[in-house]
């Protein structure tokens, strides 16, 4: 009977149904900001541990209830301490003059895009030529290759190239004088999708001082994502290939391709 009674009371009118759709829209947005990210999976147990609370209140347990609302009410400082990174990007976006321009809302509904085209085999001799023939000459540069993480906000940080891959087309983008050296390349798919793109740089405390800050980006984009990148040492020229914050250093091209066609298995 009660249950007859709370059914009848219950009402649901367009102003519900449109905060529905807003709370969707705002879920939906900040998936796909920290998609391709470790902090997804921080993301989906803070959602779970809310959806956990609603239905314990609703079931009117009060230790259970009060103990996770605890938790609840400073979710609001848990979401900005552990998304910190995440949330500072994404309002340097909004506030830079890329987001103004005319075509800015068509980037930031590239940058919540999920889309993925199929994978394309790397081609990996460029790659490797590239870097070689750059170390000869100790040319600094800095590749980074995208496997399953979404690395859409760090390549709207650099400049569009989408060109095929080729070792001439990377030397080119790193000589020296060109405007598009300094910075990361991005590869996704096969092709160079933009150069002079920021990436986060690792804040380890130990990290080594021999390495300069091309090595410390390689490891900042790696922590957070599953990415591959490959520096050359501007002082050294030695190569480096950089996967999940490790460094592998002073490699043979016959061990960075070892290492390349593993990874990108």
């Amino acid at each position: 009977m009660l249950f007859i009674n709370f059914i009848l009371f219950l009402t649901f009118g367009v102003t519900d149904a449109i905060d529905i759709v807003l709370v969707a829209i705002m879920l939906y947005l900040l998936y796909s900001m920290v998609k391709g990210t470790s902090a997804v999976n921080i993301f989906i147990g803070l959602a779970l541990i809310y959806f956990v609370w609603i239905v314990i209140k609703a079931l009117d347990l009060k230790l259970l209830s009060s103990i996770l609302g605890k938790f609840v009410n400073v979710g609001v400082i848990a979401v900005m301490v552990v998304f910190q990174q995440e949330i500072r990007k994404f309002l340097l976006y909004i506030g830079s003059n890329e987001f103004i321009r005319s075509r800015s809302w068509k980037n930031l509904l590239s940058f919540t895009a999920s889309n993925q085209p199929d994978k394309i085999e790397l081609d990996v001799d460029a790659i490797i030529n590239a870097c070689f023939s750059m170390s000869e000459t100790k040319t600094g540069a800095l590749i980074i290759i995208s496997k399953r993480s979404d690395l859409k906000f760090y390549i709207n940080s650099g400049e569009p190239v989408d060109s095929a891959l080729t070792a001439r087309m990377l030397e080119n983008i790193f000589y020296k004088n060109s405007p598009l050296h300094d910075g990361a390349v991005m590869i996704t798919n096969n092709r160079i999708i933009a150069a002079r793109c920021v990436l986060p740089v690792t804040e380890k405390e130990n990290f080594p001082a021999n390495f300069g800050m091309r090595h410390r980006a390689a490891v900042g984009i790696t922590e957070t994502t599953d990415a591959i990148a490959i520096t050359v040492s501007e002082q050294t020229g030695g190569v480096s290939l950089t996967v999940n914050a490790e460094i592998n250093v002073n490699l043979t091209r016959e061990k960075l391709r070892f290492l390349l066609e593993k990874l990108i298995k």
